[in-house]
């Protein structure tokens, strides 16, 4: 069974606990800055939105990396990148339209959500259950990926 991460941001409390997990599973420091997940703050709404890799089917991040650092983790679907194949050009963070690949300067590196294996810190860290991580059918995920997929081919057209 696929599995992904639901965010409901009306559970979103800004607490950025998510941000400091992350941060600290993969980088062993409480920093949001590292955080493979980054809470969006709408400041005049009063609302905030945690976003992250959403795992594309057909993930731009991952064709345009010139030397093939970006592979699919085949038991979560998770996009992982490669930090020995990686070079740090960064030609996969322009090609993510959702602009969810970061470069780490300390590293020299991108970074991007990897599912953590398959137990997301993100997720068990959240106190309010606005990141879950559930069975990709209950997610949205087929949504998600026909509106990339729509995005993919307007790109597409205007070049």
């Amino acid at each position: 069974m696929q599995k992904s991460l639901l965010i409901d941001p009306e559970k979103c409390t800004n607490c950025l606990q998510c941000e400091l997990a992350c941060s600290y599973d993969n980088e062993g420091a409480f920093n949001p800055a590292k955080s493979r997940i980054k809470v969006f703050t709408f400041h005049d709404e009063g609302r905030a939105v945690p976003y992250t890799c959403t795992q594309c089917a057909e993930a731009w991040c991952l064709h345009a990396c010139p030397v093939d650092a970006i592979s699919v983790d085949h038991a979560t679907g998770a996009k992982v990148v490669s930090e020995s194949l990686c070079v740090g050009c960064k030609v996969c963070t322009i090609a993510c339209p959702f602009g969810t690949i970061n470069y780490n300067a300390d590293s020299g590196k991108v970074i991007k959500c990897d599912l953590c294996g398959g137990d997301p810190e993100c997720a068990k860290a959240c106190p309010t259950g606005a990141i879950t991580y559930v069975d990709a059918n209950w997610t949205g995920l087929d949504r998600m990926r026909q509106w990339a997929a729509k995005t993919d081919a307007g790109l597409a057209a205007t070049h």
